[in-house]
């Protein structure tokens, strides 16, 4: 179970049967993103994370919008402060998507501006009400992208769409940011909230805990991997490792038996230290080995 927490100020949480759902609620100012905020969410993705009760993860919005993008109510100083947005620095580190076992489905409602754009790159899924639009505004309000936009955003739609997303600022509309690549799924959005609960519920109720955590950490750590012989040697011994465990002899005789599985394992289930130092820490670019 989780523990009580302080009360949350900006966020919203439920947890029902394995799925929590994160909504940013500040419905007011389009749920505009403040430091505060910051803090409030990746402290509560990070406690979630460390819940073996918790298997998926949702974040969407408040109202009409998912995220304003930065408040603005600062004006012109808004950005002109002493690194501001470093106050929430720690606790990001400990959320970056390549350290987390649970999925992240980001469940873009509305419009997504700015860092409202940005966040979800970090998640696992992104999905799209019909009504959402999309928009790397930065160079529009003179500064430039953040969130690790510069390095996940090529990685995910190509080097070419990203220059062109990034240095024109535009705002796509749902459809043009499916076919950027940007999210997986538009939703009509009378059927919003539903799919993407249902989607949450899939994963939830029919994979096992620690397949998932390991296949999204391995997805995440391999795009940093150059070299495909040891992207290869890597995923050898992850599978090697999971054939062996108690969960692939459930899935399968599960599946024999035409039965839902009963999955033995937590997604806290500790690696063998060679395979979890491989899939730990910070990725770096400059290092060539897995």
């Amino acid at each position: 179970m989780l523990r009580p927490m302080a009360a949350l100020e900006t966020l919203k949480l439920d947890v029902d049967r394995g799925v929590a759902t994160i909504t940013l609620h500040r419905p007011e100012r389009l749920n505009a993103y403040t430091v505060g905020m910051g803090i409030e969410l990746y402290a509560t993705i990070a406690r979630l994370d460390a819940d073996d009760a918790v298997r998926v993860i949702v974040v969407t919005g408040a109202g009409r919008a998912f995220c304003a993008g930065a408040d603005l109510a600062a004006g012109g100083e808004t950005f002109s402060g002493e690194r501001t947005w470093e106050a929430a620095a720690e606790l990001e580190r400990r959320v970056r998507p390549w350290k987390l076992s649970t999925p992240i489905i980001g469940a873009i409602n509305g419009p997504a501006v700015g860092i409202g754009a940005t966040l979800p790159l970090h998640w696992d899924i992104r999905v799209a009400s019909d009504r959402a639009k999309i928009g790397f505004v930065f160079t529009r309000r003179g500064i430039l992208p953040e969130a690790n936009s510069t390095w996940i955003l090529p990685r995910l739609v190509g080097l070419s769409r990203a220059m062109e997303l990034l240095l024109t600022g535009r705002i796509l509309s749902a459809t043009e940011a499916l076919e950027f690549g940007i999210v997986s799924r538009v939703i009509p959005d009378a059927e919003f909230a539903e799919s993407v609960q249902a989607m949450a519920r899939d994963i939830a109720d029919n994979t096992a805990p620690v397949s998932v955590a390991l296949t999204r950490k391995l997805l995440w750590r391999q795009t940093l991997q150059a070299d495909p012989e040891r992207a290869k040697a890597l995923e050898d011994d992850l599978f090697y490792w999971i054939g062996r465990q108690p969960d692939a002899a459930e899935g399968v005789q599960a599946f024999l038996e035409k039965r839902a599985p009963v999955w033995k394992m937590a997604k806290s289930t500790a690696l063998p230290d060679d395979i979890g130092r491989r899939l730990a820490g910070d990725p770096d670019p400059a290092d060539g080995g897995t």
